[in-house]
């Protein structure tokens, strides 16, 4: 058995190109807005990048064996703040997601991805990896279940539908590497259809009861995401002028801060939600690939990290952190080209904003701190 003390330097490496395509594309993306310092974004990116580079160190260097023991408390924590959201949160485009702390202000249902991560991951470990039959997946099935629907329904009526659905994915890419019975993932995935196609049924027969789970200006979402042409100037406004970026983008780009789409402000929110038409418009679909396997690198690491974790909590907390990566990446990605609903959740390490990068920075941080205490084993692995 050979100890691996060292930090995973490609994993490390792909969080400093992330930091540096941030500052360049933060730059860029908010040049629209009419501040007195035109680095005023750029300021403040690097100012939570520092805290996050913090933070990842910190959780790396914390035993993450400890957090197993604390995990329902951070979790019971983590759902007592989003409570405090709908009373004395802050409103803003129509959701209350956020509570003020001065100059400030924190999103909490960000940091509950990390405490939904923890707490599963340590529910999962009591079965020990089992290969389970169909009905000995019903008693961890129902428990991750039941855990995730707290969390998620209190998200999604703030509402917050991109972050409850991230906690879906978290604990979908739980369920995948725990043994589960893939005749119950089958019949998760059916009844996830099934209820998609009975939300379909209430929108055409019985609206008004469809709006009563939907709010309008989710819908009026998804009309712009379906027909964006139809609704170029409303719903679908946002969608519209992302695709026409980044189509105009090209093979290598209109180069830096020349994007026309990006620099006369028709994208809005170009520095957050809409960053990647930002990558794609300037730096064309060479830039923007890059970008994508700059991303398959840092989830082989991490799935190179967890095949090699020394417990099954260190490889849970691994797949969670795939699990929430990966997704948000599919959806910002997706939303922005038009294959996902516009739902406002960030690209990962590169759009502007404090809750989402530092989350993700401690999620780093968790691979990293199940990276170091990892061993190589020359027989293979016996998990306990």
């Amino acid at each position: 058995m050979k100890k691996q003390n060292s930090i995973d330097f490609a994993l490390l490496f792909t969080v400093i190109c992330f930091f540096v395509i941030s500052l360049l594309a933060v730059y860029s993306g908010s040049g629209q807005y009419e501040t007195q310092d035109m680095f005023y974004f750029v300021k403040r990116q690097v100012f939570w990048y520092i805290v996050g580079f913090g933070l990842m160190a910190a959780v790396a260097y914390f035993d993450y064996e400890l957090l197993e023991r604390l995990s329902f408390r951070l979790f019971a924590g983590g759902l007592f703040l989003i409570i405090l959201v709908h009373f004395f949160g802050t409103n803003q485009n129509g959701s209350q997601r956020w509570i003020n702390l001065g100059p400030m202000k924190v999103q909490p249902s960000e940091f509950m991805k990390i405490f939904v991560i923890l707490l599963l991951a340590a529910i999962l470990n009591r079965y020990k990896h089992q290969r389970f039959s169909f009905k000995e997946s019903m008693i961890p099935t129902m428990n991750i279940i039941c855990w995730t629907a707290v969390p998620f329904f209190l998200i999604l009526i703030q509402p917050d539908l991109g972050t409850a659905l991230v906690i879906l994915s978290i604990a979908f890419t739980l369920m995948l590497v725990s043994g589960i019975s893939s005749k119950m993932i089958a019949a998760l995935i059916a009844s996830f259809l099934a209820l998609l196609a009975f939300l379909t049924y209430l929108h055409n027969e019985h609206f008004e009861h469809f709006t009563k789970v939907i709010k309008p200006h989710q819908l009026d979402r998804i009309y712009g995401w379906l027909s964006p042409d139809e609704f170029d100037s409303t719903y679908g406004y946002q969608l519209k002028q992302a695709m026409l970026g980044i189509g105009s983008g090209q093979l290598s780009g209109s180069g830096y801060t020349k994007g026309n789409q990006v620099q006369g402000g028709n994208i809005p929110e170009a520095h957050t939600d809409f960053i990647f038409a930002v990558i794609g418009e300037e730096f064309g679909f060479i830039g923007a690939s890059l970008l994508i396997c700059l991303y398959l690198m840092m989830v082989y690491r991490m799935i190179h990290v967890a095949m090699h974790a020394n417990t099954l909590y260190g490889l849970y907390i691994c797949a969670g952190v795939v699990g929430l990566i990966v997704f948000q990446v599919f959806q910002n990605v997706g939303m922005t080209v038009g294959l996902m609903p516009v739902t406002g959740l960030a690209l990962p390490f590169i759009s502007y904003g404090g809750s989402a990068l530092l989350t993700n920075m401690i999620a780093i941080g968790l691979v990293f701190s199940v990276n170091l205490r990892s061993s190589s084993y020359m027989f293979g692995r016996n998990w306990d």
